[in-house]
């Protein structure tokens, strides 16, 4: 028998620690308004309830940002977060944007054009950051970082992100005792980036199935060889860790090359005497 997903927290307790958090966090930065880009998953619902409390709701500007793509279910249930959290909302569509950038390239797959979109919500969360004088939240989880599920400079962009060191089923777990309607914590996840689209499709495997083995693998740092003697599939362990090391770069800050700071012209550091 396949063993359940063992990183069970006390949700009350997160919760507390999480909206602790983001107040010190904002108040070391200087800052006591926060952004957020509402989607209507799971996630950012999440993320903005907790904002709701740690800043009060009407320090929080949630975006809500169609694309013609977009499903809209998806912003109706954002629609729902933001009114039963009182935060402040807006909607922004980005496909005029959008449309103007994939004009130039005709032959982008969906794959591309999702990226486009999920950079051009990102411009969108900025500039109403500098209007308001705010901090972007961000909303991935841990599964989706140790991934690489997510667009860099896209949906991976934030100054403050809340449910970063999160398994997704652990986010499932708070959003319950959050009080995150039903409708959204039941339905499939999805980024929304083209119609139908659906993560753990694209993903290849169950978010239940890839956090019992990511939880094995890096909390509980067990040897491959022991999980698969326990029952993990061996061709889909192999392919885990190849997309957490294809992908770690998107998790890490840019990588700068460590130079020697020399003065043009100046001369060589002298060499100590010999004896």
């Amino acid at each position: 028998m396949t063993p359940s997903f063992d990183g069970r927290m006390d949700s009350g307790e997160l919760a507390r620690v999480l909206v602790d958090f983001l107040r010190e966090e904002y108040e070391s930065a200087g800052f006591d308004t926060a952004v957020i880009g509402l989607s209507g998953g799971i996630d950012s619902a999440v993320v903005c309830t907790l904002a709701a409390h740690a800043f009060g709701p009407e320090n929080v500007h949630a975006v809500l940002m169609p694309a013609a793509s977009s499903s809209p279910a998806s912003l109706s249930d954002a629609l729902l977060v933001a009114e039963s959290t009182g935060v402040q909302s807006r909607i922004v569509g980005i496909g005029p944007m959008a449309d103007a950038f994939l004009a130039t390239a005709p032959d982008a797959d969906r794959v591309r054009r999702g990226n486009v979109f999920a950079r051009c919500r990102m411009i969108v969360l900025y500039d109403v950051s500098a209007e308001v004088g705010g901090l972007v939240l961000g909303t991935s989880n841990k599964t989706e970082i140790l991934l690489g599920y997510g667009t860099l400079f896209g949906d991976l962009a934030s100054a403050v992100n809340p449910l970063g060191n999160l398994y997704k089923t652990q986010v499932r777990a708070l959003a319950e005792h959050l009080g995150i309607p039903e409708r959204i914590r039941t339905k499939a996840p999805s980024a929304d980036l083209w119609e139908g689209q659906e993560d753990e499709d694209e993903l290849g495997g169950s978010y239940e199935e890839y956090d019992r083995l990511l939880y094995d693998l890096v909390e509980r740092k067990i040897p491959p060889e022991e999980m698969i003697a326990r029952g993990t599939n061996a061709e889909f362990l192999r392919a885990t860790t190849e997309r957490i090391r294809r992908y770690r770069y998107k998790g890490r800050l840019p990588r700068i090359a460590r130079v020697e700071q020399v003065a043009p012209n100046s001369p060589p550091a002298a060499s100590p005497d010999k004896e």
